[in-house]
């Protein structure tokens, strides 16, 4: 079974080696078994091994090739099912959104996003995405420029920010998850 490292550091594929670093250590400190309030020698098993395959430049780049294998496998499998709910399309909208919202945010300047950046950040099929670009677009939550590039609005904005707050989880705005 494939382990997500980037999850389990808790950090987006494109942090650099430095980032790496210093989020394991500061995981390996919380989870060693040593540590009498937070250890955990499973977790810092887990931690250990993530780094292991993200501390090394080359180990790093083969893991990489099976990341994105996985994440599309596993994109492909959750939107190719035929019995695709509601729910599984709010989910694709606010994905596309948060995309959208993080990029804005990480490059003000250069806000867009076009369609091949969004299905290869979303690992998933054109078709697949169509109907939830237009929804967005037509709902005036995302703008689609002339040269076919996609950026959030205010109106995308203050939902997502308002959907993080109602399920009350803190929005990651880690411009780094952005390509």
């Amino acid at each position: 079974m494939f382990v997500d490292y980037y999850e389990t550091l808790q950090i987006s594929p494109n942090a650099d080696q430095e980032t790496v670093h210093r989020v394991y250590r500061v995981q390996a400190q919380r989870f060693h078994p040593d540590n009498r309030e937070t250890g955990d020698a499973e977790a810092f098993r887990l931690i250990a091994d993530a780094y292991q395959a993200l501390g090394d430049p080359e180990k790093r780049a083969a893991y990489d090739a099976q990341h994105r294998t996985s994440r599309h496998q596993a994109a492909r499998d959750q939107f190719e099912q035929p019995s695709s709910t509601l729910a599984d399309e709010h989910r694709k909208r606010q994905e596309i959104l948060t995309l959208l919202y993080r990029k804005r945010l990480a490059h003000p300047d250069q806000p867009a996003m076009g369609l091949r950046d969004l299905l290869d950040l979303l690992g998933m099929p054109r078709e697949q995405l169509e109907f939830s670009l237009w929804y967005l677009k037509e709902g005036g939550y995302l703008h689609r420029t002339d040269s076919a590039r996609h950026s959030i609005t205010l109106k995308g904005v203050e939902l997502v920010e308002t959907l993080a707050a109602h399920r009350n989880q803190p929005l990651e705005i880690d411009p780094c998850r952005v390509a």
